[in-house]
């Protein structure tokens, strides 16, 4: 490893190995910052829907998991608040899967073992000097901070309550979400929900990850319900989909919000010869309805890389012209995907009658539009070609 290493990249998580090990393919020198924690790390109940162009990076890197940590999704049932519903097949597009889900802890994993044996890889628990350093660390980033980029945040009403459970019934690689609403103690009127049970466990199994947005005191009453009494709460809410169910993990509760770090990129403080750039959370972040976070961060990675290769031979690492190409071409389309999914937050939000009739008119009228709901779901699974 060189002295001075060409990129120093403050992050270890998803986004950050991936950007480290395709960085090191380009034959540059990294330094991959992973802060220490004292604290034993939680287990992550957390499951991601991948998309084509997502999977596609991750296998070029050699770490796209094995099954039953990845399952195929076919299908995906969206269902509104009155009668409105939505269905997208895999077999509409021509292909096998709509995306895929990926379990957390089998994916850093395989990044964490890929970085390991990358040479051009230093892992550390400090940062050091370099031309270009990428900003990674997620959403609460303190380089960001001491950078003085600042955050805009948009608190959403709702907390998010994660878990994974055990059906009666196998999910059949079928998505569902439903947007309801749902009585929240404290308050005399029903309240926005957004709930998702996606498939894991690979094809054929029954064990699903929950992702529940609801109001802040609807979250706090739902992670201190029993294991039984949360299961027969979550039964009830999605109508007994996939029969009974049992609650087969810790819950986890964390608050939404959307927003986007001011700019991306700049000269570091003092230091007018290195550079920094943002991805991942620390750049933006999003509500979860639509399942895109990590598909979003791993395209800024996807992006920097092509700007770097594409880089002309006399320009530095820390050149912000070039640099600009990054934050430009990514910035349109995380804008672009933030609008989508606070617009459909925001339209689920109202409960009068007449909203109710016209979204759900709505959803039942784009399920007939094939050439228009076609081009979204191509959209979305990262086939823009």
């Amino acid at each position: 490893m060189a002295s001075q290493p060409d990129i120093c990249i403050r992050g270890a998580g998803i986004v950050g190995r991936s950007l480290a090990l395709l960085l090191a393919r380009e034959r540059l020198h990294v330094r991959l910052v992973q802060a220490p924690s004292a604290a034993p790390k939680a287990v992550d109940v957390r499951a991601y829907s991948l998309n084509n162009a997502a999977k596609q990076l991750l296998e070029n890197l050699r770490c796209w998991p094995a099954s039953p940590a990845v399952t195929p999704v076919q299908a995906m049932q969206v269902f509104g608040d009155e009668n409105g519903e939505l269905n997208f097949l895999a077999s509409e597009q021509g292909c096998d899967e709509l995306n895929w889900m990926v379990d957390v802890p089998a994916l850093e994993a395989q990044l964490e073992a890929a970085v390991r044996f990358q040479p051009l890889i230093e892992t550390a628990d400090s940062p050091a000097p370099a031309p270009l350093t990428i900003v990674c660390e997620g959403r609460a980033s303190q380089t960001r901070a001491e950078l003085g980029v600042s955050f805009d945040i948009q608190h959403y009403p709702h907390h998010a309550v994660a878990a994974r459970l055990q059906c009666a019934l196998p999910h059949q690689g079928t998505a569902r979400q439903w947007f309801r609403f749902g009585a929240t103690p404290g308050l005399t009127q029903a309240q926005p929900e957004v709930l998702a049970l996606l498939p894991l466990g690979g094809e054929g199994a029954r064990e699903v990850a929950l992702v529940w947005s609801v109001h802040p005191s609807r979250a706090q009453q739902l992670a201190q319900l029993t294991p039984d009494a949360f299961a027969h709460e979550l039964e009830q809410a999605c109508g007994l989909c996939l029969g009974s169910m049992q609650l087969s993990s810790e819950r986890a509760v964390w608050p939404l919000q959307l927003a986007r770090a001011s700019r991306w990129i700049g000269a570091m403080p003092g230091q007018p010869e290195q550079s920094f750039v943002l991805a991942g959370d620390a750049a933006h972040a999003m509500h979860p309805l639509a399942g895109q976070g990590l598909n979003v961060g791993l395209a800024d990675a996807a992006e920097l890389i092509k700007v770097i290769q594409g880089k002309e031979y006399w320009r530095p690492l820390n050149d912000l012209k070039l640099l600009r190409r990054y934050e430009r071409a990514r910035q349109a389309d995380v804008i672009a995907m933030g609008m989508l999914t606070d617009g459909l937050q925001r339209l689920f939000a109202y409960p009068q009658p007449f909203m109710q009739q016209l979204r759900n008119r709505g959803m039942q009228g784009f399920d007939r539009l094939t050439p228009l709901k076609r081009w979204m779901t191509r959209h979305a699974m990262g086939l823009t070609h």
